[in-house]
């Protein structure tokens, strides 16, 4: 029987929604069904599925698997863990794809389907496509098998796999999410002093919501580092694969500062090497690739695209404002080429050990830039895209310095400012960096007339 999925849920990198809104049970199965197809299409037989620790999540995995087996495909269960041991399970095991059920940062009562074929991402038309199937019923038929693996211990023993990064006093924050168990066992192999906050996988979230890229979440943390005198803190999201920092003074740490860190062991082992960064990254990042050697490239935002991005540069390591960290994989780097809070937790260590500073000195060795937090604007939906496109095409008309790779970013004297549309919501977004306060605010009021000059004000 043919299957209808909301549009809202198909996003740009996986399959995201509200459960009881637009994702329930049936749904799982569909999404099922139509991935196995997919996975059949493909000459595969074998899927890992995982999940996190919110409240949806095991009726959503199990009706998933319901469909991937009434699909014809053979299912291996991971278990409750962060999205990169799901990843790492594909990479490793004899599967052929994998889905993680996760709602990552999202609200509570969100949830979705995060997915790997062929151990490259499966996104954009690829979601669409399990659309159109489910529509048109049009599904493999089979009978597959359900076998249950756990795969923690081997995935903590990778990250463990040649640690040299000294020994140190660190916090760690897991906000209740699915990198807790992980957790545990990783810094129960790790020297030094490991001092651990809400561990416990728990999708009420009864302590503080896990996203690291809000500040307001990180306030455990920066306590726990104040209190115990720490070197710094650790900080991941709901499914693991953002990471969040601070010093031992409390500061925080963006993913791009982080990113300027742990490039450098890279670019010292790998000269010449590429690194990937996000359109809404700090300058200092790329400036900082060009000082090491290395060669910089600007990438667009979203954990697909820059996986993608990774390949077509041959690069060992990129990463995104919002914490996503990407490790190439073989000769292009020591990881497998997907997004891993973990794995950059454990290699910032290394980084910062092979520095000779404390992360409190490296922090204050950057640059005392300013910036805004994304700005948000409302907008038509069916203005979105075209907006973005009148403001380009105004200001390469007037000769301006514009990067068009995923919106537009603009270089002026005074730093830079980027405008995008919103993959996920009918919003424009905006962002801007300067090395003053006045400079800043000059930036913040050319998008104000870009966008004005287009029909947009802000909210």
């Amino acid at each position: 029987m043919a299957h209808v999925l909301s549009p809202a849920i198909l996003r740009k990198y996986d399959i995201r929604g509200t459960v009881g809104r637009n994702l329930g049970v049936a749904d799982a199965v569909a999404i099922g069904r139509s991935f196995a197809t997919r996975v059949r299409q493909a000459g595969g037989t074998r899927v890992a599925v995982g999940r996190d620790g919110r409240l949806s999540s095991p009726e959503l995995e199990t009706a998933l698997v319901d469909g991937l087996t009434a699909g014809g495909v053979d299912v291996v269960r991971v278990g409750i863990g962060p999205t990169p041991m799901l990843y790492y399970a594909e990479a490793t095991l004899e599967v052929d794809a994998g889905v993680h059920v996760t709602g990552s940062h999202n609200p509570r009562d969100d949830n979705g389907f995060k997915m790997v074929l062929g151990h490259r991402s499966f996104y954009g038309a690829d979601v669409r496509d399990l659309a159109r199937i489910a529509a048109a019923g049009d599904w493999s038929e089979g009978a597959g098998s359900v076998t249950d693996l756990d795969v923690c211990d081997a995935y903590v023993g990778r990250l463990m796999a040649g640690y040299a990064g000294g020994s140190f006093r660190i916090g760690w924050d897991c906000g209740n999410g699915a990198a807790g168990p992980a957790i545990e066992r990783l810094t129960a192999l790790l020297p030094g002093e490991h001092h651990l906050l809400h561990t416990a996988v728990d999708g009420h979230f009864p302590n503080h919501h896990p996203d690291p890229t809000e500040e307001a979440n990180l306030a455990d943390l920066k306590a726990l580092v104040r209190e115990r005198g720490l070197d710094f803190g650790i900080a991941f999201d709901g499914d693991g694969d953002r990471i969040g920092a601070v010093d031992g003074e409390g500061r925080v740490l963006w993913g791009d500062q982080l990113l300027s860190l742990l490039i450098e062991p890279v670019l010292t082992e790998l000269r010449g090497a590429t690194v990937v960064a996000d359109v809404k990254s700090s300058q200092m990042v790329f400036d900082r690739i060009a000082a090491l050697g290395g060669k910089k490239v600007m990438g667009a935002t979203g954990h697909s695209l820059m996986k993608e991005a990774m390949l077509a540069h041959d690069a060992p390591i990129a990463g995104e404002l919002s914490g996503h960290i990407f490790f190439g994989a073989g000769a292009n780097g020591g990881w497998y080429g997907f997004d891993d809070a973990l794995y950059a937790a454990v290699q910032l260590i290394r980084a910062v050990h092979l520095s000779g500073r404390s992360l409190t000195a490296l922090r204050s060795a950057m640059p005392p830039l300013v910036n805004t937090p994304d700005l948000r604007f409302a907008v038509d939906p069916a203005r979105k895209f075209a907006v973005v496109d009148e403001v380009r095409d105004r200001l390469l008309a007037r000769g301006l310095d514009v990067v068009a790779i995923d919106g537009v970013r603009v270089t002026t004297p005074d730093g830079w400012w980027l405008l995008r549309a919103s993959n996920t919501q009918d919003v424009l977004t905006a962002r801007a960096e300067a090395g003053s306060q006045p400079a800043l605010d000059a930036l913040v009021a050319a998008i104000d007339t870009e966008l004005a000059a287009s029909g947009i004000a802000r909210d």
